[in-house]
C-alpha cells in the first residue's frame, strides 16, 4: 500500500509557495551559467585575428615613448 499525499488546500499551497529555501542556490547557478557563457563569448572574440591585432597595436602605442 502506498502512502497517500496530503490534500492540497489553499493554506497548504500558500505554505509551499512561500517557502523560498533553495532559491538563492538557483539564482547563483543561473548567474554562474551566465558568467561562463560570457567568458566563452570573450574567448571567441579574443581569438579573432582582427581583435588580436587591435589589442597588440594598442599595447604597442601605450608602451612607445616618443
Amino acid at each position: 500500500m502506498t502512502p497517500s499525499l496530503p490534500r492540497l488546500t489553499r493554506t497548504r499551497a500558500a505554505q509551499l509557495f512561500a517557502d523560498e529555501s533553495g532559491a538563492a542556490t538557483a539564482e547563483y547557478a543561473i548567474a554562474t551559467m551566465a558568467a561562463v557563457a560570457f567568458a566563452g563569448l570573450l574567448v571567441i572574440i579574443m581569438r579573432s585575428d582582427e581583435v588580436r591585432g587591435i589589442l597588440t597595436d594598442l599595447v604597442r602605442r601605450a608602451l612607445t615613448v616618443e
